[in-house]
C-alpha cells in the first residue's frame, strides 16, 4: 500500500552511505514528480564526463555561438539515457510542455527550451541531464523507510551550484548532519 501523504515533488533526494546501488552513490536527486502512480527525479551531482553541451547542441543543429548556457550535461538517472530533460527556475514555461513543480522549479523536456536558452529567451537557472530516475508506485517510500534516502527541501543554491562534488554535503548540511556521522545501517526502535 502506497502512504499517499508522502509528496515529495519538489524536495531532494541525499543517498545514504551503503545504500546498494553504485549509481545512486553520493546523489542529490531532484524529485519532479511524485504520486500514487509512482516518482521521477533528475539526478543534479552527476555530470556526463563524455559528453559536452556545445557537441550536442551541434548534433541538434542549434547555434548557441554567443549564448550563455549551462556547460555541463548531467547524468539525469538510470532510465532513458537518450532522453534530455531541462531543470530550471520557475519563471519560464513553454504551454503544454513544462511541468511546473512548485514557485521556484519547473522541468521541460522539449529541443525548444534548447533553442530559448540559445537565443537568450530561457529560464535565468538551468541544469541540462539526459535520462531520469523511476520508481514504481510505492518503491521509493519502500526505499526511504529502509534507510536509502534522506529528504530535505530544494533550494535554487544546491540545484544550480556549478559544483557538483559540493551538492551532496550542501543538501546534508540543511538538516544539520554532517557526512562522517551517517551510517549504511538502519536503526529499529
Amino acid at each position: 500500500m502506497t502512504d499517499t501523504s508522502m509528496d515529495l515533488s519538489g524536495k531532494l533526494l541525499i543517498a545514504m552511505p551503503g545504500m546498494g546501488d553504485p549509481r545512486f552513490d553520493r546523489s542529490v536527486i531532484f524529485m519532479c514528480a511524485h504520486s500514487e502512480d509512482g516518482a521521477m527525479g533528475l539526478i543534479i551531482n552527476q555530470p556526463a564526463m563524455d559528453l559536452a553541451l556545445a557537441d550536442l547542441l551541434e548534433q541538434l543543429d542549434i547555434d548557441a555561438s554567443d549564448a550563455d548556457l549551462p556547460t555541463q550535461i548531467h547524468v539525469g538517472g538510470p532510465v532513458e539515457h537518450g532522453r534530455g530533460f531541462v531543470l530550471h527556475s520557475g519563471e519560464y514555461s513553454l504551454t503544454d510542455a513544462t511541468l511546473k513543480v512548485d514557485d521556484t522549479f519547473a522541468m521541460t523536456a522539449t529541443l525548444e527550451i534548447l533553442e530559448d536558452m540559445a537565443h537568450h529567451r530561457g529560464p535565468r537557472q538551468a541544469l541540462l541531464a539526459l535520462g531520469y530516475s523511476g520508481w514504481a508506485p510505492g518503491q521509493l517510500e519502500g526505499e526511504i523507510a529502509h534507510n536509502g534516502w534522506l529528504t530535505c527541501d530544494a533550494t535554487s543554491e544546491i540545484v544550480f551550484c556549478r559544483d557538483n562534488s559540493q551538492k551532496w554535503e550542501m543538501a546534508l548540511a540543511t538538516l544539520g548532519v554532517d557526512p562522517l556521522t551517517l551510517s549504511a545501517s538502519a536503526g529499529r526502535a
